[in-house]
């Protein structure tokens, strides 16, 4: 069983070094991460500049690029090392939550989602605090869920996300499989003019909210469980799908003149 780590909070990460020593002994550990933070990179490739690939350990490097892009260079073209492919993809433990509609940035999630993609069963995992006070309780969490993900088999399209509470171990009440919960954005566009006089902008606003659901993935994080919601890469809205059917005879026999 060979396992790729990686995340979006860069090599040196604690996350990262906390899931690497939690899941010492369920297999071949390696390393693949970015060199810098990459937080919010959501599902970006580096197609304009040169990758550039660091042995820092045996089985353990960095890349100066995105957490896509860490997994693809991993298990496509670090030639001769990484061969064959690994097993089993988990990316994390991200510095802060991962939940509801904010997967959709999420470089964490996106290095998993890569994983799946290249059809491998990947797993995210983030602790909800952006200053975790409980990684090694994470840690522990981790390493049952991936020992349960090693012994059900072989799941290329399973792909799962986990966001853990930050809590002592012995005061998590346990796992919830969940959904993806709703969240009510406030961002504002602040404006603001450099020394120079040249106008830069940053992205603020009120912290948001969420819709309240017990069954969603926010309800039980706050509700002291860890919450695990099963992904998938089919993104088609199947009932809108039907309606637009309807569009397929209104334009039936349109032709486009100059």
């Amino acid at each position: 069983m060979r396992i790729l780590l990686t995340n979006d909070d860069g090599i040196d990460a604690r996350g990262l070094r906390e899931l690497a020593a939690a899941l010492e002994g369920l297999g071949e550990i390696w390393i693949v991460a970015p060199d810098l933070e990459q937080s919010a990179a959501s599902h970006a490739l580096t197609l304009r500049d040169p990758l550039r690939v660091r042995h820092h350990d045996e089985r353990v490097f960095s890349i100066s690029g995105t957490p896509t892009d860490c997994v693809l260079v991993a298990v496509r073209g670090i030639r001769g090392v990484l061969e064959p492919h690994p097993d089993l993809v988990v990316s994390g433990i991200n510095h802060g939550p991962n939940m509801g509609d904010d997967v959709t940035y999420s470089g964490t999630v996106a290095a998993a989602l890569e994983g799946r993609l290249l059809g491998l069963p990947s797993i995210a995992f983030s602790n909800t605090n952006w200053n975790p006070e409980h990684l090694d309780s994470s840690g522990q969490i981790a390493r049952q869920i991936v020992s349960h993900m090693i012994d059900a088999g072989p799941h290329p399209a399973r792909l799962l996300n986990v966001n853990l509470p930050d809590l002592p171990r012995d005061e998590i009440r346990g796992l919830r499989a969940t959904r993806l919960g709703v969240r009510v954005y406030r961002d504002e566009i602040v404006a603001k003019v450099d020394p120079r006089g040249r106008p830069y902008y940053w992205i603020g606003g009120d912290p948001p909210e969420w819709v309240k659901d017990d069954e969603s993935d926010f309800g039980a994080v706050s509700a002291g469980y860890v919450s695990i919601t099963p992904l998938q890469t089919d993104w088609t809205d199947d009932a809108d799908l039907e309606a637009l059917r309807g569009w397929e005879n209104d334009l039936a026999g349109t032709s486009h003149r100059a």
